[in-house]
């Protein structure tokens, strides 16, 4: 993940400087507009997840087997329902209703049909990508990660330096369809090679289906919300703000990405935990992985985001040297707004283990899709763009009580134990991290010296923070326990 975060963000850096900031922000707001047909792959997608770990926890092989083969024709069946919706609707929307400069119009389209296609790759493949996670085979996850990072460095530095003439907007597009079918078809092959369940081929069990689709219909709401939130609202700032202000949300994105990718890798790992704990009825351990998981997710992104989040000018200046106005403000309040977000993924997690989502969804997702409607009346009030990250804001933070009171009822999670064991200790560790670090950046004048100062702050004062604060008697014995074992082994 280190190594995907630096070339993230040295690739990010080539992409802008070789596209152009409205090439740049063409790719994020038709990319982004394809990645709105997810609407429904994305809740199949979290059914067929939920549905293999939970019976890979039960230990039965032949439902295990059904419920793969079951989600495998689902999925090849969507992937060609949504090639028609994209050549049809997404055509037109495109052509007709997108703020695309006329001459770009011609390289806008062989970017959505790439994206199309590496889109269809990607969803039919979502039933193995499913399996390597509920296996836990995470070294693997890691190794085409790796290799995936790599190859997106090789095509980021081809247009760079390519001798050869050609739009590179087009070609960025299509090598970004060719790393997309290396990587799937590698998840594809080492599945069947591994996982007995993994087995092309193309049978339906309608008891599956009646019980996948029950939780993806209701998983929907909930998935619509999310695209809302993310995609739509990328669509109204183009249709209010123009490309250029897509490009300043993309560069916020590609740092949210890099930083929250060390995160992605911690859920990755824990959410079947909680799924196979819920399935088992072992209840205790599930309680102590939820609060646990959201604590230490919440630590990592924090102790990563808090220098960023002084110094992002500079940051910005030195990574970029040039960028579109309002990056800065976006790059702050996305970093925010994740901070907010991770203390609700495990209650996602745990909820989604126990199949009884229908409510849930109806509230949580409901206010969740305030975000599109609120961030509109925003924009059409001439506010500033920054205003729909701050709407999404106070969106995450409800939506973290509602996930509480709902599972409060359905496995007698303690809302008042959480707020105490979570959310009040990751606002302690937080704040007293941050007194240092904000001191001497108030304090000291803008320049090399400030900025080295902020960062050395940030990263002792929040380490600090967060092992004498934020952990436990017992979590603090395991950590020095671990440090004393990391010694042994240097020294020898």
């Amino acid at each position: 993940m280190l190594f995907g975060m630096l070339v993230s963000l040295y690739t990010s850096r080539v992409v802008l400087a070789v596209l152009g900031v409205e090439d740049y922000g063409i790719y994020n707001v038709v990319g982004g507009f394809v990645a709105m047909f997810s609407l429904i792959s994305n809740s199949l997608s979290a059914s067929t997840g939920r549905f293999l770990t939970f019976e890979l926890g039960k230990g039965d092989m032949h439902r295990l087997k059904q419920v793969f083969a079951t989600s495998l024709t689902i999925h090849a069946l969507l992937s060609f329902a949504i090639l028609i919706l994209a050549e049809t609707i997404g055509i037109w929307f495109l052509n007709e209703k997108m703020t695309i400069p006329a001459e770009r119009l011609y390289a806008a389209n062989w970017v959505f049909q790439a994206s199309v296609f590496a889109f269809m790759m990607g969803l039919f493949s979502v039933p193995y990508n499913a399996s390597i996670v509920s296996h836990e085979k995470m070294s693997v996850f890691a190794y085409l990660g790796i290799l995936d990072i790599a190859l997106r460095l090789f095509i980021v530095l081809f247009i760079a330096y390519s001798p050869w003439l050609f739009d590179k907007l087009i070609v960025y597009g299509l090598l970004l369809v060719g790393v997309s079918l290396i990587i799937q078809l590698s998840n594809m092959l080492y599945c069947s090679r591994h996982f007995q369940e993994c087995k092309l081929q193309f049978t339906f069990h309608s008891d599956y289906w009646k019980e996948m689709s029950s939780f993806a219909g209701w998983n929907f709401i909930g998935c619509t919300a999310g695209l809302l939130k993310d995609q739509g609202v990328n669509l109204l700032l183009n249709l209010f703000m123009g490309p250029i202000v897509n490009a300043a949300r993309g560069i916020a994105l590609s740092v949210n990405t890099a930083v929250g990718g060390f995160v992605g890798s911690f859920m990755v790992a824990l959410n079947p935990q909680i799924t196979k704990s819920y399935a088992v009825g072992d209840y205790s351990y599930m309680m102590s992985l939820v609060e646990r998981g959201s604590r230490f997710s919440f630590y990592i992104l924090f102790m990563l985001t808090l220098p960023i989040l002084f110094e992002t000018e500079l940051i910005l200046t030195l990574w970029l040297n040039d960028f579109p106005p309002h990056t800065v403000n976006f790059v702050r309040l996305m970093l925010l707004l994740s901070l907010s977000d991770i203390l609700s993924n495990t209650l996602i997690t745990l909820q989604s283990a126990t199949g009884k989502i229908r409510n849930y969804q109806i509230a949580v997702g409901g206010v969740l899709m305030l975000n599109f409607p609120v961030s509109y009346l925003c924009l059409k009030m001439d506010c500033l763009p920054e205003s729909v990250f701050v709407v999404a804001l106070f969106v995450s933070v409800l939506c973290l009580m509602l996930r509480l009171l709902f599972l409060r009822r359905m496995v007698q999670l303690s809302v008042k134990q959480y707020l105490y064991n979570v959310c009040l200790n990751v606002l302690s560790v937080s704040l007293i991290a941050a007194f240092i670090p904000a001191l001497a950046y108030f304090q000291m004048e803008e320049g090399w010296e400030r900025f080295l100062s902020t960062i050395f702050f940030c990263i002792v004062c929040s380490s600090l923070s967060i092992y004498f604060v934020g952990c436990s008697f017992s979590e603090r014995k395991f950590i020095t326990d671990r440090v004393r074992m990391m010694k042994k082994r240097i020294i020898g």
